[in-house]
């Protein structure tokens, strides 16, 4: 890895061996382009770019990733030449993933830019006020006097241009390095934890932009097909030629909790697109699949008319039993998530991902969905298992899980000890 990257975020180590074709994202933050904004994905470009390449042993191929996140699948399947489309419903995730998609435009007018926007930066007199309460607990007022002014500079800039929103996408990758607090590996912020040696600001903008220009330019002559970013639900796949696609290579949100659209607030809050956690119902939530129990309070869902929703009975049964073991134990927990009403709303809309997707592939297709299971409160959701009877239901044939590795075995600071695992979900037809 080079040196300035391991500068911005020197909590990734180097892959080793297999791991550089394992499904996890650690070894992205090693690649050009990939590694211009840390978010977390299900898999690594590496393993991505090899799934293409033995689908193109049968045919050629054209790729879809539905739940297309910082741009991984369409990154990998640019750089191998092959049609692709993504759909993200996150807004803000979105944008990152289009600047990424810039890097074949000009390196020399996004280094202008750049230049330029720290010059004036370096000319203004930045300010701490106005900042939501989160930035203010996770920047030093130095550091954010820095920070405020090359937002302001790039804002006085700003004219919607490739060069432009790569010097916005530079100005949010530096974010976390600059701040002094720490972030959880599941991008959630620590204010009460903080790291030793925060980056200077305008330094950490520097080397940001020297590593976008010098992957630009090393890898910015690609001459294949562009690939195609929908900002849209996957429950809908909405934008998307229907039976475009013959490879689904993705990773959906996993029914365990975790709040995506907490994982970019830092970001939105310093940008002024949000005021706090409060407004992410509104700007993000809403457009999400509900995998976590912040999408659903217990008021705003009547369970039985889910669990009655025609796209749910072929595991109506067996999911009614989960819930209502969840809604008992919920009662003795102090917290009282919603985790009743989360699965049963995840599976919902998951189903309606299946219905979606059997319109935009074509017949024959091989779908792959990095997932896991889960186990809320210690009651085991076979998540795998509904999944594939879901896109059978759907109109696919058949379908088979690969283990990849085992979860929640560890159980230092674990809630339950219910084993999980993760893998690849492979559906066919």
């Amino acid at each position: 890895m080079p040196m300035r990257q391991k500068l911005l975020f020197p909590d990734v180590e180097e892959p080793r061996g297999r791991e550089r074709n394992s499904s996890t994202f650690v070894d992205n933050m090693s690649l050009p382009v990939h590694r211009w904004f840390r978010f977390s994905a299900g898999f690594s470009a590496h393993w991505v770019e090899s799934a293409i390449a033995e689908a193109r042993q049968r045919g050629p191929v054209k790729v879809l990733d539905p739940f297309a996140g910082a741009g991984t699948t369409l990154l990998a399947a640019e750089k191998v030449g092959v049609e692709s489309y993504g759909v993200e419903a996150h807004p803000f995730v979105a944008r990152i993933a289009r600047a990424k998609l810039l890097y074949r435009t000009d390196p020399e007018a996004f280094l202008d830019r750049a230049k330029a926007v720290k010059r004036r930066a370096a000319r203004l007199q930045g300010s701490p006020e106005g900042y939501p309460a989160l930035i203010r607990r996770c920047f030093h007022e130095e550091a954010l006097r820095s920070l405020d002014g090359l937002r302001r500079a790039w804002e006085e800039f700003n004219d919607g241009s490739p060069a432009s929103e790569l010097t916005w996408l530079t100005l949010v990758a530096i974010l976390r390095p600059v701040s002094h607090a720490g972030t959880a590996p599941w991008q959630y912020v620590l204010p009460r934890k903080t790291k030793k040696a925060p980056l200077e600001p305008l330094a950490a903008f520097d080397g940001m932009t020297r590593t976008v220009a010098g992957d630009m330019q090393d890898i910015g002559r690609l001459c294949g097909p562009r690939a195609r970013l929908v900002e849209t639900d996957a429950r809908t796949c909405e934008g998307v030629p229907s039976e475009f696609a013959n490879l689904v290579v993705t990773s959906p949100p996993y029914a365990n909790n975790y709040d995506y659209a907490d994982a970019t607030r830092l970001e939105m809050c310093f940008m002024r697109q949000i005021g706090g956690w409060g407004d992410l119902q509104s700007a993000v939530r809403r457009r999400l699949i509900r995998s976590c129990s912040q999408h659903v309070p217990e008021k705003a869902v009547d369970l039985e008319e889910v669990l009655m929703a025609e796209e749910l009975g072929p595991i109506r049964a067996a999911i009614g039993e989960v819930c209502g073991r969840l809604a008992r134990v919920r009662q003795s927990k102090g917290g009282k998530k919603t985790y009743h009403l989360m699965v049963a709303c995840y599976f919902l809309d998951m189903a309606q991902v299946w219905k979606a997707l059997r319109r935009v592939c074509r017949q024959p297709a091989r779908v792959c969905f990095v997932i896991g299971d889960s186990a809320p409160y210690g009651v085991y959701v076979p998540v795998i298992d509904w999944m594939g009877v879901l896109a059978r239901a759907a109109g696919f044939e058949s379908f088979a899980f690969e283990k990849t590795r085992d979860r929640n075995v560890k159980w230092k600071n674990r809630k339950h000890r219910v084993p999980l695992c993760e893998g690849r979900l492979w559906v066919q037809g």
